[in-house]
């Protein structure tokens, strides 16, 4: 431990040297300068447009991620309705006895070492953590400030109209969610001590390989696996270190012009201790922040709802009205606010990304549909219900009483808005709306950013480390040279501005989708018998 955290201070001392020499610019802005370069170069490779104009531009991989979640959604015979049960019964333990099952011994009641037969499961059962702790992990890597912040940010640019699209969006996502996370259970691998290693990069690279494409899946894999890296960097990282300065600065008033560095200082210590202990320690953290933090918060969501409950009907109203005949500034069209709400979506539950995947192949199972199931809850959770109640909050707050709207739709196009004559981006939207219904909703909004924001971070160095095994292997040497790069991440996202930040994380979330559709759609059909093997393994148990 204090080796690792004396590898921390020698990573972050010059960034502390460079703040005491750059004061007249601040260094905020210096790191800003220089990340935002990257960030816009990156953002316009990936959203490369199919169709452009004046008004809308729209870029292809959207139509990808959309379109294959429609896919599966109707292969698969609408898995995120007809099975949407089954899933929360695994996760309940409900099918326990046929994902675990005990083993008859051979010697009547008692085996020869003693073992009682209640007592004694299948030691081939391979994995590290429960159904429930999966699916807490790759929540927490999802239910995050793309809640809070995202979803401001969507509402900013493209209006009230966006939260339906979104919901779609997270409704299709679903079914991709299963596909993926049932094949990184299928074709993950298991160290000689236990450790599982899966995602994208194994599923895509072994899967490939049995189809007689094995050159293809290695290259796809290894490409997966360099945009993991960057994701958890940037979406997983910076984005969240971002956003919980940014409610941090605004609590404590802080107007320091390296203010965000020195945030983000702390918050890489406090990740950097957490994530020594791998997925054992990741899951034991975020089995507890993040069901408590998400009930916390829904709980205030609701509790502004019903306050204003003559609003509702109004705020869904609008909800529809406005996503068909979209009037928010510079939205342009339905396309419009079409793409920013599926773009907004997707970022939040990352379906399509395969991240989650990776947290799901460490599952204690021997089904590989069980977790499959168990993961479509995750964009359920994170866009249909905490998505749609942070826009519900930000738009009855925009009703101001009844008296007229509080800030214009659209704002300044870049997705800042203003709030008596204040400019706020983000959690800071949220913020205010909090702040109108709950007396030091402030303090309460900014715990659950900045919980939210290290429980995906912690959640997402998983997943970066893992890809970063993948390339450089599983040696110690290489696991803390990720470590490092990605707390270094963490105080470049708390010093750099949102919209730099912000391109950056959607650039490398949606990069990954290319390499990870390709093995979706060479192994789609491993999952349908994956599928009808579960269903019949549950049968089976019931009759």
């Amino acid at each position: 431990m204090k080796k690792y955290l004396l590898s921390i201070f020698t990573l972050i001392t010059p960034v502390l040297i460079i703040a005491q020499e750059t004061a007249e610019k601040g260094l905020d802005q210096r790191i800003d300068e220089a990340f935002q370069p990257v960030a816009d170069g990156f953002f316009d490779f990936i959203f490369f447009p199919i169709y452009k104009s004046d008004a809308i531009t729209i870029p292809f991989v959207l139509v990808l991620l959309v379109g294959s979640a429609l896919f599966f959604t109707i292969y698969f015979k609408f898995p995120n309705i007809f099975h949407f049960k089954t899933a929360i019964n695994v996760v309940r333990g409900k099918f326990d006895d046929v994902d675990h099952p005990v083993v008859e011994p051979a010697y009547g009641d008692v085996t020869p070492g003693g073992d009682s037969i209640e007592t004694i499961r299948d030691e081939s059962e391979e994995g590290e953590v429960s159904h429930f702790q999966a699916l807490a992990t790759a929540v927490s890597g999802t239910v995050g400030n793309g809640n809070i912040a995202g979803v401001a940010l969507a509402i900013a640019l493209g209006g009230p109209g966006a939260t339906f699209w979104m919901i779609v969006c997270g409704l299709l996502g679903m079914s991709t969610k299963f596909v993926e996370c049932t094949l990184g259970v299928q074709y993950r691998d298991v160290g000689e001590d236990g450790t599982v290693y899966g995602g994208p990069m194994y599923y895509i690279s072994k899967g490939l390989k049995e189809k007689g494409f094995g050159m293809v899946g290695k290259i796809a894999a290894v490409f997966f696996a360099i945009f993991c890296i960057g994701g958890s960097f940037g979406g997983g990282n910076a984005a969240q270190s971002n956003q919980a300065t940014i409610v941090l600065k605004e609590l404590m008033g802080l107007e320091s012009t390296s203010a965000g560095a020195i945030i983000g200082l702390v918050l890489a210590v406090l990740v950097g201790i957490i994530i020594i202990g791998g997925i054992k320690r990741i899951a034991q953290v975020t089995e507890k922040v993040v069901p408590f933090m998400a009930v916390m918060y829904l709980i205030a969501c609701l509790y502004i709802i019903g306050s204003n409950f003559s609003f509702i009907d109004d705020a869904f109203g609008l909800i529809f009205r406005e996503a068909f005949n979209p009037t928010a500034f510079g939205v342009g069209s339905i396309i419009g606010v079409l793409l920013v709400g599926f773009q907004r979506a997707a970022f939040s539950n990352e379906a399509g990304a395969g991240s989650a995947s990776i947290a799901h192949s460490a599952v204690k199972t021997k089904y590989s549909a069980s977790e499959g199931l168990v993961a479509l809850l995750e964009p359920f959770i994170d866009t249909v219900v905490i998505c749609t109640m942070t826009a519900l909050v930000i738009i009855i707050f925009n009703f101001g009483g009844g008296d007229g709207a509080i800030f214009q739709y659209g704002g300044d196009g870049s997705g800042a808005v203003l709030i008596d004559g204040v400019a706020y981006e983000g959690a800071g939207i949220t913020s205010q709306a909090f702040a109108a219904y709950i007396p030091y909703s402030n303090v309460f909004l900014t715990i659950a950013v900045v919980l939210f924001a290290v429980s995906t971070m912690i959640s997402w160095s998983y997943y970066g480390l893992q890809s970063w095994k993948f390339l450089f292997g599983r040696g110690k040497a290489a696991d803390l040279t990720y470590k490092l790069l990605f707390l270094l991440f963490v105080i470049i996202g708390a010093a750099a501005s949102m919209g730099s930040i912000w391109k950056f994380s959607d650039a490398m979330i949606f990069a990954m989708i290319f390499p990870n559709m390709v093995g979706l759609y060479f192994l789609f059909p491993v999952v349908k018998k994956q599928l009808n093997r579960y269903l019949g393994a549950i049968k089976d148990a019931k009759e």
